[in-house]
């Protein structure tokens, strides 16, 4: 962590405290970055990114997102998510990426030619215990580039799991 002197510490906290993440988070509240991009998510997503985790995996016909609650018992969090990972589905495969885009407040990487690529991609959303996955496939070379340099984007943002099993929040 950084050691600010205590005056630039507190206008900080006094400057954003809708980046300050929530209690119990594992990310520290001084990487600005990320606290904007899980506050962000909250808003689009519906749902704390603080007590709930992505996994952004590549797949040899494309990849998969999954997003879930970490706590089990939170069903409407689990189905806010579902809702979620419905509607991106319709909005992907129209060539519309704004979400991404809001979440990230920038183009993200692979967006352009997925868009442009829509009518060679399949997006499926289904649910899971917690939340839910979006399955995205492919058949051509450049579009499948495009979705794994989105997916790669994603993990890196979002500090998130490339597979299940893998820890989640991680600072680069």
């Amino acid at each position: 962590m950084i050691n600010w002197p205590r005056t630039v510490s507190h206008l900080l906290l006094l400057a954003a405290p809708a980046f300050l993440p929530s209690p119990g988070a594992t990310q520290v509240a001084t990487d600005t970055g990320f606290a904007g991009v899980q506050s962000r998510g909250a808003v689009v997503m519906g749902v704390d990114q603080y007590s709930s985790h992505h996994m952004f995996e590549d797949l040899p016909d494309g990849g998969r997102i999954v997003f879930v609650r970490d706590d089990p018992a939170d069903t409407a969090g689990a189905a806010r998510i579902r809702r979620h990972l419905r509607r991106i589905a319709r909005s992907f495969a129209a060539g519309v990426f704004t979400d991404p885009a809001t979440v990230h407040a920038r183009e993200v990487p692979g967006t352009a030619t997925m868009a442009r690529l829509r009518d060679r991609i399949r997006y499926v959303a289904s649910d899971r215990a917690g939340g839910g996955e979006l399955r995205i496939t492919t058949t051509d070379a450049e579009a499948l580039g495009a979705v794994h340099d989105f997916l790669a984007f994603q993990r890196m943002d979002h500090h998130a799991a490339g597979h299940e099993g893998m820890e989640h929040h991680q600072t680069p």
